[in-house]
């Protein structure tokens, strides 16, 4: 008796068909060419040459790229970086022009979340850099629909971060506070590093300790420098290049303030660094043992300065004696 043809595929070619379709999903590791890979838009994290880099590249020399690059492709036929940069850069400057990666399809916002967390674990991070990754990233999140809810009159953060939206589940959760859970950092923190992000480049540098002239500003005082306008700012970076000092906190939040009102000018904040702040003179210092075999055992401390002055005073006679001669 013929068998029926009800038109249904035989196991093996069902077997193969979704073999073939499993594999055709799979993400698999290639090798493409450097030129074709263009770094992320807008990328936060410096790529440097510093000591770090040295120690990759030599690490890449002797053991090969270990962990492939993630990259996606674009529409024109290259890809663009997601994680890896700081690998391509190391393979560049080893003049090899493939590298392994990994090609997955993103979206914008897939992408930029996961180009931020697949960063924001490294140990040297600027200030500024993590203040531009977590800016991307809470406004990745906000197109997702994940920031909902914010109360902005307790924050410093800008408002366009503060639309809210209704998350999927239906409760409610400040997109801020939901970052911090995945980092080290409070909400409050992250505000505050995201202010970073409204300096003017010098600052920034400042800030990061990444200044040329080895001028460094402290990261509470920028968050407060953040408030003023660029030309404010301006008259900030102008004002410390003239007087080789940085602004205490106490300093920058009276800028802040005078700001706000329309009243601070050039010559207020010239004339404020110009002024020596109490940490600024100089000091010197000593244990009492270093001196105490100088002196009786039962001496008091007032005396024994005492002496020192008295002898002082005789050395500087002395010295201005010699120097009539």
């Amino acid at each position: 008796m013929p068998k029926l043809d009800l038109g249904l595929p035989s196991y093996d070619s069902l077997f193969s068909t979704e073999k073939e379709r499993q594999e055709s999903s799979a993400e698999k590791v290639m090798k493409i060419p450097i030129d074709k890979i263009s770094d992320f838009k807008g990328h936060p994290f410096h790529v440097t040459m510093d000591e770090d880099m040295a120690k990759l590249i030599d690490s890449i020399k002797e053991n090969d790229m270990l962990m492939p690059a993630l990259v996606r492709p674009k529409e024109d036929g290259t890809y663009e970086m997601i994680s890896g940069h700081r690998r391509k850069f190391a393979m560049s400057q080893l003049g090899k022009n493939e590298m392994n990666v990994i090609i997955r399809n993103l979206d914008d916002d897939q992408a930029t979340i996961l180009m931020v967390d697949s960063n924001i674990q490294r140990e040297n991070i600027y200030p500024s850099e993590r203040g531009y990754a977590y800016k991307m990233r809470l406004e990745a999140m906000k197109h997702q629909g994940k920031k909902v809810d914010i109360d902005f009159d307790n924050t410093d953060i800008p408002v366009e971060y503060g639309k809210a939206t209704s998350c999927q589940v239906g409760t409610k959760i400040r997109s801020d506070i939901a970052l911090a859970e995945t980092t080290e950092f409070s909400a409050r923190q992250i505000q505050r590093f995201i202010r970073l992000t409204y300096l003017i480049e010098p600052l920034q540098e400042m800030v990061d300790g990444r200044n040329e002239d080895n001028i460094t500003i402290a990261f509470n005082p920028a968050v407060e420098l953040s408030y003023l306008t660029s030309d404010e700012q301006q008259y900030v970076v102008d004002s410390i290049n003239d007087n080789q000092r940085t602004p205490s906190l106490a300093q920058c939040q009276e800028f802040k303030r005078l700001s706000h009102d329309g009243e601070l000018t050039f010559d207020f904040v010239n004339d404020t660094l110009a002024e020596e702040k109490p940490n600024q003179r100089e000091k010197l210092s000593f244990q009492m043992n270093e001196i105490n075999k100088y002196f009786p055992k039962n001496l008091s401390p007032g005396k024994k300065k005492d002496i020192m002055i008295h002898l002082l005073e005789n050395w500087a006679k002395k010295q201005s004696k010699e120097e009539e001669r």
